[in-house]
């Protein structure tokens, strides 16, 4: 006899604790009902959303989180659901995961692993159970093991668990996306199926939720590992969707019954995936329907538009072109072709006036001193408080257009072209945004024209900014294909500039762009959240002080 075990691979907002536990309810129906389940699996914090920060900290919150989990458990009859939530206990908090069966909570698992680097800072808000054992529980004669999401990253946990005679393992999680981590959680599994062999092999269940969450994205990408070591093909990411399989307790190996798999797992094709899903979630969590943004006619607002209208829908989003005395008549001819591809709304907005009035009011001041940096980003000033007010006027978010080579060197203009709300491109540099174009064009599927979605006189032109006669990104940053190779070093993998050197890059080069990461931290703290696409994304992965005398 095989169990059915349904995993709910779905977005489950943060602090939204009614609704999602309403969703929950239904949902543990819906998996007895119509899916034939007897098992029903909910991803880590579900009740509460992953992750809830500060909201952790209001005993009001985790009061109504707990109400809510005696709703659910006495709601749950006829199936047994494992649903991830905050447990107060006295003056502690647990990171938990409750098997409701009966009416009932039947047992408790509490992360003993609590995660603190990178994005994650859980020892803020958890503690460790002391005297927590392993949780073990039988569904239909299957001894079913439980573990919560890092809890798995450590041998420890799932020995206990195995040798207290589990046969069947889950693990609920919030494991955000970036880039190469599926074929790292693959050899994971496989290495701790392997590790359970002393006490006759154990399965694993790996359920990973989906959706944006202000500057995460959840790709879903559940994975089943059979006893004997053998990986199944992970579900499709960032879909949200039920996954089912059946389980034999004999073989300890799995029969999927639902389970939807991935057609292009490339990495420009996940990370389109993530930019989008980042987009339209944020978009929608926070009640905006209506997207804005300043087309240039280069490659980073052409990109962006591309991935709003995947995101929001061609009716839902407005480039605006905002030329200059500087810019070139091809600039408003490639903005205009990739809108009538789209079929966006285009609307030209000259900012002449403005930036001439600009000067006006600052000729007396200003005399005397040459034209310099501060005229320019007047220019991107100026355009940025057309697009704020357009947004007051009618509604809806700016999208800014920056890119994580620009962000990390300061090559943005605060108040300028980095206003906005969100900021898709926040963690894909510029090489990135290259490749995610040509993947758009040639895999991606093209406009509704027939032609391509990004004009390809958008790639093939070179990057400027456009703020000067005849100015080139160059003219001020090394090539991109060399600056971002010194950034992935000393922003990905924290390496000094010694080290950069010492790999084959110039001196002078490196201490150059190196003392631009420094001196740009005060731009990035204010700048629009984006969606973290890479092993250290700037924000609440990479934290530096603004005020910092060290060099190395």
């Amino acid at each position: 006899m095989t169990l059915r075990l349904a995993l709910a691979q779905f977005d489950f907002p943060v602090g939204d604790i009614e609704g999602n536990a309403e969703r929950i309810i239904a949902m543990a129906a819906q998996a007895r009902d119509e899916l034939g389940a007897q098992l029903v699996l909910f991803p880590e914090l579900a009740l509460c959303g992953y992750p809830p920060e500060d909201l952790l900290l209001r005993p009001a919150f985790l009061a109504d989180c707990e109400a809510a989990m005696r709703r659910i458990a006495a709601a749950t009859r006829g199936i047994v659901a494992v649903v991830g939530w905050p447990e107060a206990a006295g003056a502690v908090v647990y990171n938990s995961a409750s098997v409701l069966r009966d009416g009932v909570v039947a047992a408790t698992s509490r992360k003993r692993e609590l995660p603190n680097y990178a994005v994650f800072d859980e020892r803020r808000y958890f503690d460790v159970d002391p005297d927590g054992g392993p949780c073990v529980f039988e569904v239909e004669g299957v001894p079913v093991g439980l573990l919560v999401c890092e809890d798995l990253w450590f041998p420890e946990p799932l020995a206990r668990t195995c040798a207290a005679g589990a046969k069947l393992v889950l693990v609920p999680n919030a494991s955000p996306f970036e880039r190469d981590k599926h074929a790292q959680r693959d050899a994971l599994l496989a290495q701790r199926v392997a590790e359970t062999a002393p006490t006759g092999g154990a399965a694993l269940a790996y359920l990973n939720v989906v959706g944006g969450q202000d500057a995460l994205v959840f790709d879903g990408a559940s994975v089943l590992a059979d006893g004997d070591g053998v990986v199944h093909p992970a579900a499709a990411a960032f879909i949200d969707e039920w996954l089912v399989a059946d389980f034999d307790p004999k073989t300890l190996r799995f029969r999927a019954v639902q389970w939807t798999v991935d057609g292009d797992e490339s990495r420009d094709a996940l990370c389109w995936r993530a930019l989008v899903r980042g987009i339209r979630d944020y978009f929608s969590k926070n009640g905006f329907s209506q997207a804005w943004l300043g087309l240039s006619g280069g490659i980073d607002s052409a990109l962006v538009l591309a991935l709003a209208v995947d995101a929001l829908g061609e009716d839902n989003v407005t480039a605006v072109r905002m030329p200059s005395r500087y810019t070139a008549g091809l600039s408003n001819d490639l903005a205009d072709e990739q809108c009538r591809s789209l079929g966006v709304r285009l609307l030209s907005i000259p900012i002449e006036q403005p930036f001439q009035g600009f000067l006006d009011a600052l000729a007396g001041t200003f005399e005397g001193r040459p034209v310099d940096t501060t005229e320019e980003n007047l220019q991107s000033r100026s355009r940025g408080a057309v697009l704020m007010a357009l947004s007051n006027k009618f509604g809806g978010l700016v999208l800014t257009t920056g890119n994580k080579s620009e962000y990390a060197v300061g090559y943005a203009t605060i108040y300028g072209d980095m206003c906005g709300g969100y900021a898709p491109l926040k963690d894909v540099y510029k090489t990135e945004v290259y490749a995610l174009a040509r993947w758009r064009n040639t895999v991606g599927g093209s406009a509704p024209n027939g032609g391509p979605v990004i004009p390809t006189g958008v790639i093939e032109r070179p990057p400027s900014a456009e703020l000067r006669a005849n100015q080139l990104d160059q003219d001020s940053l090394p090539p991109y294909d060399v600056l971002d190779a010194i950034l992935l070093r000393h922003v990905d993998q924290e390496q000094s500039g010694e080290e950069i050197v010492a790999a084959g890059f110039d001196a002078a080069v490196v201490e150059r762009v190196l003392e631009l990461v420094r001196t740009s931290e005060w731009k990035r703290h204010q700048s629009a959240p984006g969606p973290k696409v890479s092993r250290r994304a700037f924000g609440r992965e990479r934290r530096y002080p603004i005020t910092n005398g060290y060099r190395a």
